[in-house]
């Protein structure tokens, strides 16, 4: 046990370690300790000041009557949640599928179709062209080295792995800073808009992000590579096409056995799909379009996550503080 836990227990008979257990996680404690934080510099409380937090306590019967009544209803409101987990999860799978579908299938069903070239990836659009990023990039690099040493509170923005989200996007307001000199390195790491990334070593490694836009200097950090796309291809276009099936299956095979993170050489040789200008637009304008909806399905069901675990909250609070009555279901139980 580290010194951040404190280690309770009850030391009478008739303390029922069930009650006492909501007790704790009830609003009657968290409340009193957020009180015993205000001020405080290190987010904390010691022992004497648990030792004194006023907490009800019920006869036994009704203490075990609470624990009861509580285990059953939080024991349904966690089912609730964990449906509306699972439904997060659908949409998320959802979400994928319909990105990939439509940048390596395109959209018209009865288009006619051509061998992909790539075993793992099937027929494609027989107007579509085959190629590599190498062939729709006009540059490719990773990161400098040793520039997480020049990191300070001022400064360019300094970009790195964990700064792309899952949505294709670069968070900028999160970006470290670091101090940059005006150098032949400097000019080759710095994002400009349209750029694509991928992470390519760490946790991330096959993350992809779009730099729509760039808010002020940024510099990608020695973990992510820079792709910047030819005229031929709408960036979202290409970034879609990496985060799609196609982009993450050849990553992953890039990475086979022992290897671990991609090479520039991985990230060069990624196969690419491209339809016209015209159709990559649609199919990007119709990708939006859907996952627009889906996350908005989403948020739907994150609200409800939020309400019942609200509801949660304050059922367990109104139990143990006695708002809520349960002495007659626990009698009519034992009846």
């Amino acid at each position: 046990m580290g010194q951040d836990v404190c280690l309770l227990k009850k030391h009478e008979r008739e303390h029922s370690s069930d009650f006492l257990q909501y007790v704790i996680r009830s609003q009657v404690v968290t409340e009193q300790l957020a009180i015993l934080l205000i001020g405080s510099t290190f987010k904390r409380v010691n022992v004497e000041e648990i030792r004194n937090l006023m907490i009800p306590i019920p006869p036994s019967r009704e203490q075990a009557a609470i624990a009861s009544f509580l285990d059953r209803e939080t024991e349904k409101i966690d089912g609730l949640v964990g449906e509306q987990r699972r439904l997060i999860e659908m949409l998320k799978e959802k979400r994928k599928a319909v990105i990939s579908h439509a940048v390596t299938k395109g959209l018209n069903p009865h288009a006619p179709m051509k061998p992909s070239g790539v075993e793992w990836l099937g027929d494609v659009p027989a107007h579509w062209e085959v190629l590599r990023v190498k062939s729709v990039s006009t540059f490719i690099t990773s990161g400098p080295r040793g520039w997480s040493e020049r990191i300070s509170e001022e400064g360019s923005l300094f970009v790195q792995s964990g700064d792309l989200n899952d949505f294709l996007e670069v968070e900028f307001a999160g970006s470290k800073r670091v101090q940059v000199e005006n150098n032949a390195e400097a000019a080759r790491t710095q994002l400009c808009e349209g750029d694509v990334v991928v992470c390519v070593t760490g946790a991330k490694t096959g993350n992809v992000a779009v730099c729509t836009a760039v808010p002020e200097a940024a510099y990608v950090n020695q973990h992510l590579c820079l792709i910047r796309p030819t005229q031929g291809i709408l960036p979202i276009f290409l970034g879609m096409l990496l985060k799609s099936r196609l982009g993450q299956t050849h990553f992953e095979l890039s990475q086979y056995g022992l290897k671990q993170g991609l090479s520039l050489a991985n990230v060069r040789e990624s196969p690419v799909l491209l339809p016209p200008l015209a159709e990559q637009t649609a199919i990007v304008t119709y990708l939006k379009a859907e996952a627009a909806k889906l996350d908005a399905l989403t948020a739907e069901a994150q609200h409800a996550i939020d309400l019942l675990q609200e509801r949660r909250t304050a059922l367990i609070s109104a139990a143990v503080t006695g708002k809520i009555d349960v002495r007659g279901l626990a009698e009519s139980e034992a009846a």
